[in-house]
Parts: structure tokens; C-alpha cells; sequence
């Protein structure tokens, strides 16, 4: 397919790079992006890494440099999104009422904040975390220190804007419902050595513990109640607790919904001409036979990657080790892996949690599923070799670090 009209919904990494990808590829037709947001297409990793902390400016966070998108070719629709979509019919309506037809269409609308049913939740002072301007306001609010935060949330957003509020001399509380932050993630131990990195920065954590409400003064907030009665004082109170699929689109056009947009390995929905991918896409992985739907960029840059090339006919597959990294204070940390291959496995770990630079690796049916590695340099390509080829391992040989991880792959 070399010409025709691909209409992409989402304004994130994964429109981008299809975007790119389809130019790269040689399709000549029309490009058209819709971005629900007043920007174009952003990463999201710097939002609450080096662009919250100012180590990065507004310059580090868009995909695409400004003039790509005029110099290629590809219509960028700012401030509007496709409020409909028939594919039967190949039409899209957008929120302001344009038509359009596509031969194509991509779904990248990526996810939403989760929202709980907070009393106070509308109080001047208590914000979620997903944009581009959500972070442009958190840093204003965080930058000053001296501020009393409460965050909502222990996961992995909830913790790196706790290590950024930290960092900048304000003084922060967290409450989330595991008893050991991240354990759903990471298991126990490994969340216990990042609850006491913060700790060790003066973060407090009330755990397990949920907000009970919210109460202001003015019309501002003012302190958290927890569900043990707790009073947490608070002007500035961020709830993380997760994001939930944008399905709206894909669920008006019938397209078959189940945690996220259901999507073969090539991308490709319930319809034939209809592809989704991102935070959305609960995709078919080729390497563990099942669905699974990543809410990390890896999977958006190269989601969007597979998806232009499978629109334009092309055999392309999602099938990469997934990824992710977190910047935490002084701990750089990098994933790879299969966290529902991993679940329920103790780690081996290689090195020592004390001083902030091992390994840790799990496994099923002897063979390494998912690594992690913390402050570690020049792990990435063995680890992923580990897992991608089901390799069978001697657990000491793995847990010693006198033993070159490149010595554990067949051949060596």
C-alpha cells in the first residue's frame, strides 16, 4: 500500500514513531495525527524523570522535532480527537464534527489517569499525573521545597514523584495499599530495597494504608485522612494510582475490548483495517502466546514501528523482551522481561543489594524470564539474550559475579 489515507488517533510515541515509520517505509499517501492535547506528540519517561527534576528542558520532550511534521508531509491536528470511527464504512467523525475518510486507521490513544472516588478530590492542591502540563505544573509546585505532599499511590509513578518531591527539599508521605511498595512489581525484597532508598532521603510511607478523604481550608487542601484515622497534613496531594486504557474510540467502533483494545502480534484488531498500539493494545506476544498490554514506552516505540509496517502490508510482529527503566535518587534501574512469567518466583540475586549496583533475575522452568539491574553498566544485550532464548541456567554460575554474564550463553 502505497498510497490511500492513514488516520492515526493519539498524540503519544507510538503515533509519532508509526507516523515516522510510514514515511521512512515510502508510503506516499496522507498522514493525518490527532492529538487530543494542545501539543505534539510527547515522550512520557521525562515527565516524571529529568523534566520534573530540571535536569532536561521542554525541548528533551517532544518525540519529533517541530519541523518534521511540515517537512514529511503529516498533517498534525492539535486540540481535537476522533470521536467516532465505522470501518466497515473506512469514516471517522472528530469532536468538532469533520469527516473524514481513511483507508487505514491506528488507535493510539493511550490511557487515562485512574480516578477514585475521593471525598475533596476537587480541591485546589490535589492533582493526577499524566501530561505534559502536569508535569509543568508539579515542577512550579515541587521546585520551591518546603512543601508538604502526600502521594497516592506506590508504584512506579507514585515513587519516582516522590523521589522528585524529595529531591527538592519538600516533605513527602506515601501511602499505598501493598505493605511493601512495588512488591506486585518486584517481589518483597526488592520493594523493601527501594522503600528504604527513600527512606534513607527522609520519604515517610504509610503502608499499607489508603486515603480516606481529603479536607481543605479556603478551598484548598490541607491534610489527607487515611483509613486508620490518620491526619496527614498536606498542601499539595498528587494521586498515582495507576491509568486505565483509553478504549472510548475503539469500544463506539465494536472492536473487540478486553483490558485494552485486543490485538494480534501484527497489531491488527477485531477489524482488518483497524490497528491499535501503546498503552491501549493488550497485544499478542509471540514469545509467551498470550495477551499482555505494556504501559512503557519501549512498547510504544516500537508498537508504533510494527504497526505502520503491518498497515502497509509488510510481516512485522510486537515480539521484543519488554522493557522499562526508573530513575530514583541515585539508583538508576533498568527491566527486562515477562513480570507474569516472573510473578511468584524468588529472585536470584547477583551482587549486593547494600551497595546499590546488582543484578536480579528471575526464573521459570530453570531459564531466566526477567532481569533487572540497578546502577549496572553494559547488561542490556546478555540479559535480553538470556531471555529470548529460553536458556536453561546454572543458578550459582548466575549469581556470582565473577562469572561474565556472556558466559552463560550457548556458544560461550
Amino acid at each position: 500500500m502505497a498510497t490511500g489515507h492513514i488516520l492515526i488517533a493519539g498524540g503519544g510515541l507510538a503515533a509519532a514513531t508509526a507516523a515516522k515509520t510510514l514515511r521512512s517505509e515510502g508510503f506516499e499517501g496522507r498522514i493525518t495525527v490527532v492529538c487530543a492535547e494542545n501539543e505534539q506528540p510527547y515522550l512520557r519517561p521525562p515527565l516524571s524523570k529529568e523534566f520534573l527534576l530540571g535536569k532536561a528542558g521542554e525541548d528533551a520532550v517532544p518525540v519529533l522535532a517541530a519541523g518534521w511534521y511540515a517537512e514529511n508531509d503529516v498533517e498534525l491536528v492539535l486540540g481535537e480527537t476522533v470521536a467516532a470511527a465505522d470501518p466497515a464504512a473506512h469514516t471517522a467523525r472528530l469532536g468538532s464534527g469533520t469527516e473524514l475518510h481513511f483507508s487505514k486507521l491506528l488507535i493510539a490513544t493511550g490511557a487515562q489517569p485512574r480516578r477514585i472516588p475521593l471525598p475533596g478530590s476537587d480541591l485546589a492542591g490535589v492533582t493526577t499525573f499524566r501530561t505534559f502540563n502536569d508535569s509543568r505544573r508539579l515542577k512550579e509546585e515541587l521546585s520551591g521545597g518546603g512543601r508538604k505532599v502526600v502521594m497516592i499511590g506506590s508504584g512506579w509513578i507514585g515513587m519516582e514523584l516522590a523521589a522528585a518531591a524529595s529531591s527538592y527539599g519538600n516533605s513527602v508521605t506515601l501511602l499505598g495499599l501493598e505493605e511493601v511498595p512495588l512488591s506486585m512489581a518486584i517481589g518483597p525484597e526488592l520493594g523493601g530495597y527501594f522503600r528504604s532508598l527513600h527512606e534513607s532521603h527522609g520519604v515517610q510511607f504509610r503502608l499499607p494504608a489508603s486515603a480516606a478523604g481529603i479536607t481543605g481550608a479556603g478551598g484548598k487542601a490541607s491534610a489527607v485522612a487515611t483509613n486508620s484515622g490518620e491526619v496527614l497534613p498536606a498542601d499539595l496531594v498528587v494521586v498515582a494510582v495507576g491509568v486505565v486504557p483509553d478504549t472510548a474510540l475503539a469500544e463506539a467502533a465494536g472492536l473487540e475490548i478486553r483490558n485494552g483494545v485486543v490485538v494480534d502480534a501484527s497489531l491488527r484488531t477485531s477489524s482488518p483495517d483497524v490497528f491499535a498500539a501503546g498503552d491501549v493494545a493488550n497485544a499478542l506476544h509471540p514469545f509467551t502466546g498470550d495477551h499482555h498490554r505494556s504501559e512503557h514506552w519501549s512498547n510504544a516505540l516500537n508498537g508504533g514501528k510494527v504497526a505502520a509496517k503491518a498497515m502497509l502490508g509488510q510481516e512485522a510482529a510486537l515480539d521484543i523482551v519488554p522493557y522499562f527503566y526508573t530513575d530514583q535518587f541515585d539508583v538508576s534501574m533498568e527491566y527486562w522481561g515477562y513480570p507474569t512469567l516472573a510473578a511468584g518466583s524468588v529472585p536470584v540475586i547477583r551482587c549486593s543489594l547494600e551497595d546499590n549496583n546488582f543484578l536480579a533475575f528471575w526464573l521459570r522452568d530453570g531459564a531466566v524470564v526477567a532481569g533487572m539491574s540497578v546502577n549496572q553498566q553494559k547488561v542490556q544485550k546478555p540479559v535480553k539474550a538470556l531471555i529470548s532464548g529460553r536458556i536453561p541456567v546454572d543458578v550459582e554460575r548466575l549469581a556470582d559475579p565473577a562469572v561474565p554474564l556472556d558466559q552463560l550463553l550457548p556458544g560461550s
